[in-house]
């Protein structure tokens, strides 16, 4: 059975099938099916899908050149070796070996060799609009950040002129995420008079207004209606540069019930370090770094996770992750590289002026 766009983890182009040809078709079909498919690219495939090749506008000319005309088979003009991808690659890597090799088109095939999507450079590079709903955490009342948070909630202050959401709303929506919920809480009415139903950005947005602080993931409990279909959770003080999209794909990619976004974080021990066993030396390090993953603030979860959270309660993301890890549902990790800052304290605030983006690992 064919694999679905989700099932590749990217979104193939909806009209890759009008690109299917068979090998004895002519010239002339080929070129109607360059042009009623408008991909650039025609697949040659036997009886069951299974790829023979791919022909091109220019592979055309080139046979014509040689003396074929619009009745001859395409047969003697197929490329017979294409370069293919299997499904689930992830989209950065799509296009990297699209960019190393030059080209527009790229074929995806399954281990039988069967075509099953086809991906675009022209539809990579514009963001795919995702219906997948954000939901961004902005209740908490910033007690670290005082005094800058005694008048103004912290998602609302301002990093390289725009406030700490618009950062988050405007990248997600550069990738295509159209749909918001902003959880509130302290100061509440001042993030929705300013953000109001999100028109100002090109966006939909709605609220979950937070009757008591419910901590970084209570405010689920208040999803109505649930999403029915993955969905994004942030922290409404984290600064990234994050690809919200590529999570996705990641999360989904994995089967997933929950993904979180993690940070390699290093610490070096002031002190050198003694090993031992009983009296016995064992082992010295000079000042060892220790390397562990941090929590990114930023997650994927499927809707049956919000069975979880009770409508009210108090609640953390890391006690959510427990309780998914105890219903034996899949909880994985989505490694980051991208800059990230987390702005809990002053200093952080202070960087972020100078980074706004976050730091790099």
């Amino acid at each position: 059975m064919p694999l679905t766009p989700e099932s590749q983890g990217l979104d193939a182009p909806a009209n890759w099938r009008k690109a299917l040809i068979g090998s004895q078709v002519t010239l002339q079909q080929a070129i109607r099916c360059l042009n009623e498919s408008a991909v650039q690219i025609a697949l040659v495939v036997s009886g069951d899908d299974l790829l023979v090749g791919t022909i091109t506008d220019g592979d055309i000319r080139r046979g014509l050149l040689r003396g074929l005309d619009l009745n001859s088979s395409v047969d003697a003009i197929i490329h017979r070796d294409p370069l293919v991808v299997p499904p689930k690659l992830a989209r950065d890597t799509v296009m990297q070996i699209m960019k190393a090799n030059k080209i527009r088109q790229l074929p995806i095939v399954d281990g039988d060799q069967r075509v099953v999507g086809l991906h675009l450079w022209d539809e990579l590079i514009a963001p795919s609009q995702r219906p997948n709903l954000m939901v961004i955490m902005a209740g908490g009342q910033g007690n670290r950040l005082r005094p800058h948070t005694e008048n103004c909630p912290k998602p609302l202050l301002h990093v390289a002129g725009k406030s700490m959401l618009e950062h988050i709303i405007e990248r997600a929506k550069s990738e295509g995420f159209q749909r918001f919920v902003l959880a509130i809480h302290y100061l509440g009415h001042m993030i929705e008079d300013y953000f109001g139903d999100g028109g100002r950005w090109g966006v939909q947005i709605d609220y979950l207004r937070e009757q008591s602080a419910l901590g970084t993931a209570g405010a689920l409990g208040l999803l109505s209606p649930r999403p029915s279909t993955s969905f994004l959770v942030s922290n409404g003080d984290v600064l990234t540069d994050i690809r919200y999209g590529e999570l996705l794909d990641f999360h989904r990619r994995h089967g997933a019930a929950a993904t979180m976004a993690v940070r390699q974080h290093e610490w070096q021990h002031p002190f050198g370090v003694v090993h031992t066993k009983g009296v016995d030396i064992v082992g010295l390090e000079e000042k060892p770094i220790a390397r562990s993953h941090i929590n990114a603030g930023i997650y994927v979860l499927e809707p049956e996770i919000l069975d979880m959270v009770s409508a009210g309660e108090h609640l953390d993301m890391p006690t959510l992750f427990t309780r998914v890890l105890q219903k034996s549902a899949r909880a994985i990790v989505y490694p980051m590289h991208e800059p990230w800052l987390d702005v809990g304290r002053p200093d952080d605030y202070s960087s972020a002026q100078v980074h706004p983006r976050g730091e790099s690992t």
